[in-house]
C-alpha cells in the first residue's frame, strides 16, 4: 500500500452516488484520476476486499486548544486522534486557545503553533467578540472560513458573549466577505420557578439538576434571535451544536423562507440520553447539555429530514481535573465532550440502528460539512480530492479511553460498544492510516495552505 503514482483501490463497497457498488478508484497525485465499476480488482491494484471506500470525514468543530492551552489538547493529538477515526479535514474553533483567535495576530501565533504537526488538513475559524468588528475582514484575508460566536458565556473571560449591538456590526462585514457566522445558540433566560427550585436545592451530583439548569427554552429563544438577524442582515448563520428540538420547527420555516441558515448536530446528542447519566459522571457534561430520549429521536428525525444539515463531533476536551472526578459536581465541572476519534463509530452504530445507510453518513459527515467549509470534498468522483476512508461497518469494538489519541482519556463513550472500525486513510493520496496504525510523517497541512 506504499503511495505510488497511479495507485489504484479496489473494493466491494466503493461509495458512488449514493450506492456501495464494486469498483476502482485510481488515485493520481492528490486527486482521483479515474472511478470505474469493477467486478473484481485488477493486477497491482490495492485489494480492499469488502471495506466500504468513502470519502474522508470532515469535522468543522473541534477545540484543539493550542497555543496556550495544549496540556487541554494540542494539534499533534488531536490531528492524530482525527487520522485514526477517518477524519481528513478538521476546523479549529477560535476558543479554548490562548489567545483566542479573534484578532489577525492571535491567528498568525495559530499559524505558526501547527508547524510540522498536522496529520490531517485543517481550517481555522475566527471569533466574533465586542469589539473586534475592524479584525473579522482582514482575518478572512488571512484564510479564516467564518467566525464563531456567543449569546451566553463562553466559560473563557477572553471570549465574551455579543449583543445585539456586536451582531449589527459584524453580521453585514461576514455577509460582503461572503463567510458565515457560527453562532453558540443558548440565551441565558430566567428559569421556570420549578426548575430553579431543583437547580438551588437538588444535588449537583444529579445529572438532572445540571439538566434544568440550561432548560431547552434557552436554544430555542437564541434560535429565534438568529433567525430575525439572518432576515435582517442577510449574513449566512449556521447554529452549532443543536440539542433541542423544540428549534426545529423554526429552523424548517426560516429555510423554507429561503434565510441562508443551517444548523449542525453532535454524537452526543444523537447517541447518548439524559436518562442513562451515572450519578457524578462529569464526563458527559456539556453545553448545551444531553437530553432527553424523546429529544434524541426528534434530532434524528429532523436530520434525516435534512432540517440538521450535519454532524460534527465539537470534540472539546479540558485537563481531567477541570472535570472534578472526584466531586462529580455538574454544576461546578468543565462542560465539554471529547469524541474526534469516535465520531464516525458512535453516529454510524446508531444510524445503523435507525435504517440509515452509509451514504446518508458519508453525506452528514463528509458532504454536509464541506459544504460549510466552502470546499470542493466529501466525494468520491474524478477530480475530486483524494481523501479516503476505508473502513469495516460491521466490527465492533469497545471504547478504551486509555488506548484512544485523544490528550486525555476522559469520555462518556468509555465501555460502549460501537460498531466501525477505520482501516486506511488517504490525506489528498498519501497514506496516512495503513492497517489501524498512523504511517509516514505528519502531511496535514492549513486550508488555505
Amino acid at each position: 500500500m506504499n503511495r505510488h503514482p497511479d495507485q489504484t483501490l479496489w473494493s466491494r463497497a466503493v461509495l458512488l452516488e449514493g450506492q456501495l457498488q464494486p469498483a476502482r478508484v485510481t488515485i493520481a497525485g492528490e486527486s482521483i484520476g479515474a472511478v470505474a465499476p469493477a467486478a473484481r480488482p485488477a493486477d497491482g491494484d490495492v485489494d480492499l476486499g469488502a471495506l466500504v471506500v468513502m470519502p474522508g470525514i470532515i469535522d468543522t468543530h473541534v477545540h484543539v486548544n493550542e497555543p496556550g492551552r495544549t496540556e487541554w489538547e494540542g494539534w499533534q493529538t488531536a490531528t492524530t486522534a482525527a487520522a485514526l477515526g477517518g477524519v481528513t479535514t478538521l476546523a479549529d474553533m477560535p476558543l479554548n486557545s490562548d489567545p483566542v483567535t479573534t484578532t489577525r495576530g492571535a491567528l498568525a501565533q495559530k499559524r505558526a503553533a501547527t508547524a510540522g504537526k498536522l496529520r490531517v488538513d485543517c481550517a481555522l475559524w475566527g471569533g466574533v467578540i465586542p469589539g473586534n468588528t475592524a479584525e473579522l475582514a482582514p482575518m478572512v484575508r488571512d484564510g479564516v472560513r467564518g467566525f464563531k460566536c456567543f449569546l451566553c458565556p463562553s466559560g473563557i473571560d477572553e471570549f465574551p458573549e455579543v449583543g445585539d449591538a456586536d451582531l449589527r456590526a459584524a453580521m453585514p462585514v461576514l455577509r460582503e466577505a461572503g463567510v458565515p457566522l457560527l453562532v453558540h445558540a443558548e440565551l441565558e433566560l430566567p428559569l421556570r420557578e420549578a426548575a430553579r427550585q431543583q437547580v438551588a436545592t437538588g444535588d449537583p451530583r444529579d445529572y438532572q439538576v445540571y439538566l434544568h439548569s440550561r432548560p431547552p427554552e434557552w436554544e430555542d429563544a437564541a434560535v429565534a434571535k438568529m433567525i430575525a438577524m439572518c432576515e435582517e442582515t442577510g449574513c449566512a448563520v449556521h447554529i452549532v451544536h443543536l440539542s433541542s428540538a423544540g428549534a426545529i420547527g423554526m429552523l424548517r420555516k426560516a429555510r423554507a423562507r429561503g434565510l441562508p441558515i443551517t444548523a449542525e448536530t453532535c454524537p452526543h446528542y444523537l447517541c447518548l440520553r439524559a436518562e442513562d447519566v451515572p450519578p457524578g459522571d462529569t464526563a458527559w457534561k456539556c453545553a448545551p447539555p444531553i437530553r432527553g430520549a424523546a429529544n434524541r429521536e426528534a434530532l434524528w428525525a429532523a436530520l434525516d429530514e435534512g432540517v440538521i444539515d450535519f454532524v460534527v463531533t465539537d470534540h472539546s476536551p479540558c485537563i481531567p481535573g477541570l472535570k472534578l472526578p472526584e466531586e462529580g459536581d455538574f454544576m461546578r465541572a468543565w462542560g465539554g465532550i471529547a469524541s474526534l476519534q469516535l465520531g464516525l463509530a458512535s453516529v454510524a452504530t446508531e444510524a445503523r440502528a435507525r435504517g440509515h445507510s452509509v451514504a446518508r453518513v458519508s453525506q452528514w459527515m463528509s458532504a454536509g460539512p464541506a459544504r460549510l467549509l466552502g470546499l470542493d470534498a466529501g466525494r468520491i468522483a474524478p477530480g475530486a480530492r483524494a481523501d479516503i476512508v476505508a473502513w469495516n461497518p460491521d466490527e465492533n469494538f469497545v471504547v478504551d479511553g486509555a488506548r484512544l489519541a485523544h490528550r486525555h482519556p476522559t469520555t462518556p463513550y468509555q465501555g460502549r460498544t460501537l460498531r466501525g472500525t477505520v482501516q486506511h486513510v488517504w490525506l489528498r493520496g498519501t497514506p496516512i492510516v495503513q492497517d489501524r496504525a498512523l504511517v509516514g510523517a505528519p502531511t496535514g497541512q492549513l486550508i488555505p495552505s
